[in-house]
C-alpha cells in the first residue's frame, strides 16, 4: 500500500470527511513544517551551536536554552504570515504574538510549548514540541490574553512533535489520534499509526519519585500501593518511567499504555501544579482522550478546567483509564 502523507490525510479529512477546513488544514501543515526545522535544529546538537543556555529567563523565570529560543523563533516565523492566525501564545512569551498587521488574519489561535522537556538537550535524550488550537471568539480581531483563556473542550486540535531516534509527529482534530514519522529523505510526514489506542489497563507509571515528600495523603497512598508490588493492596508488580520530558513520557504511553502523573506538591502550596493548562495539559489530555485513555487533575477531568492565565500551572494525570481513574477517586 502506497504511504499517506500528512498533506493527503489531511485533504481527505476536509474533502471526504468535512472534520476540518481549508485554514485548519493549512495551519497544521505549517506547525509540521516548523517542527521539520527544529527536528533539523535538534539533530545537529553540538555542531549547530545551539547547546547551552541563552543566557536569558522565560516569563516563568526559568532559564532559557538556545534551542527553546531558536525553536521559539521557528515557530514564530512560519506562522505569523500565512493568514489563517488571529494570534499566537508561547510558553516562552510573557503575552500573546499579534500577527503583524501586513499579513492578513484568520480565525484560529495558536499556543504552543516550543521546546518541551529542554532540560534533556544537553546530554541528548528525547524533546519535542507541543501545540494546541483554539477559535478565536466572534467578532474578536485584536485578540487580547482573555480570548486565549479557553477550556481544552474547546480545542479544535492539538499534537505534538518528539525529536527522538525517529522524528515523530502524533495529531488529533477531534477524530482520533493518529502518529505519523517523518521520512528524512522525503521531507514529509508519514501516516504510521492511525486510531492509536492506549490500553485501559497498565502495570506502569511515571512520575519523578524524588518529590514524595512534598506530595498530599492521597498522592502518597497511591504509589505507596504501586510500589508495594505482588504483596501489596493491588496484588501485582509496577514497573516506573521517568525520562522528564514529557513529550517523551506521554509518548511511550500512548504507544504502549502506563500512567504520567505530576501532582500538586506542597513546596509552593501557591502553585496548584508544575504543568502549564495552556501549553502541556490540555493538548495532552486532548490527544490521550482520543487515544481511549482520561486526563484528570486528581479531581476533576483536566479539559473541564476554566483557565484563568495564559501560564497557569496544574496538576496532571493522564493515560491508562483504570489507573487515571483510581488515582483520581482518591483525591476525590
Amino acid at each position: 500500500m502506497k504511504p499517506i502523507s500528512l498533506t493527503r490525510f489531511l485533504i481527505e479529512e476536509q474533502r471526504d470527511h468535512g472534520r476540518i477546513n481549508a485554514d485548519l488544514r493549512l495551519l497544521i501543515e505549517v506547525v509540521a513544517r516548523a517542527c521539520k526545522g527544529i527536528s533539523i535544529a535538534v539533530g545537529k546538537g553540538a555542531l549547530g551551536g545551539v547547546l547551552g543556555n541563552a543566557g536569558s529567563e522565560n516569563v516563568q523565570g526559568e532559564v532559557q536554552k538556545k534551542l527553546d529560543v531558536l525553536s521559539n523563533e521557528i515557530l514564530l516565523e512560519a506562522n505569523e504570515w500565512g493568514g489563517h492566525l488571529a494570534a499566537l501564545a508561547s510558553e516562552e512569551m510573557d503575552h500573546p504574538h499579534a500577527i503583524p498587521n501586513r499579513y492578513p488574519k484568520g480565525e484560529y489561535l495558536l499556543l504552543f510549548d516550543p521546546l518541551d522537556g529542554s532540560s534533556n538537550i544537553d546530554v541528548n535524550v528525547s524533546v519535542g514540541t507541543i501545540f494546541s488550537v483554539l477559535r478565536c471568539p466572534e467578532g474578536v480581531t485584536a485578540p487580547t490574553e482573555a480570548d486565549f483563556l479557553q477550556p481544552g473542550t474547546q480545542q479544535v486540535a492539538a499534537g505534538y512533535a518528539v525529536y527522538g531516534p525517529s522524528t515523530i509527529l502524533v495529531l488529533t482534530t477531534g477524530s482520533g489520534t493518529h502518529g505519523f514519522t517523518l521520512d528524512r529523505e522525503v521531507g514529509s510526514f508519514v501516516l504510521s499509526g492511525r486510531n492509536l489506542r492506549i490500553p485501559e489497563d497498565t502495570s506502569e507509571f511515571a512520575i519523578n519519585l524524588s518529590n514524595l515528600r512534598h506530595w498530599e495523603a492521597p498522592m502518597r497512598r497511591y504509589i505507596d500501593e504501586l510500589l508495594a508490588g505482588k504483596t501489596g493492596p493491588r496484588g501485582r508488580d509496577f514497573n516506573m518511567r521517568w525520562v522528564a520530558s514529557m513529550v517523551a513520557d506521554v509518548h511511550r504511553i500512548l504507544t504502549r499504555g502506563g500512567i504520567f502523573m505530576y501532582p500538586r506538591d506542597l513546596k509552593d502550596p501557591s502553585k496548584p501544579g508544575r504543568l502549564r493548562l495552556m501549553y502541556e495539559a490540555n493538548p495532552m489530555a486532548f490527544i490521550v482522550e482520543q487515544a481511549g485513555g482520561a486526563a484528570t487533575t486528581g479531581r476533576e477531568r483536566l479539559m473541564d478546567v476554566q483557565p484563568t492565565a495564559l501560564h497557569q500551572r496544574i496538576a496532571v494525570f493522564l493515560g491508562s483509564r483504570n489507573e487515571v481513574e483510581r488515582v483520581t477517586s482518591y483525591h476525590q
